[in-house]
């Protein structure tokens, strides 16, 4: 399993967080926890939507589609 780099930082009373590998999957929290959490949400959404978007646009198609493991 593939995993990601999470980055945090607080800014006043709120944590910032982001995916160094994954543009756009960032969120914040009142608490480092909250933070924690929401960016796997925010993670989750965004490769459940990448999927979703692929799929419609190969509807049809003849594609192979095949897991992808990198090792570390």
């Amino acid at each position: 399993m593939q995993s990601f780099t999470a980055v945090y930082q607080q800014r006043g009373k709120w944590w910032v967080g982001y995916v160094e590998e994954l543009p756009g999957a960032n969120t914040q929290g009142r608490t480092l926890g909250q933070a924690r959490e929401n960016l796997k949400e925010a993670v989750r959404l965004i490769l459940d939507t990448n999927r979703e978007l692929v799929r419609k646009g190969t509807k049809g198609k003849r594609i192979i589609r095949e897991e992808l493991t990198l090792a570390s």
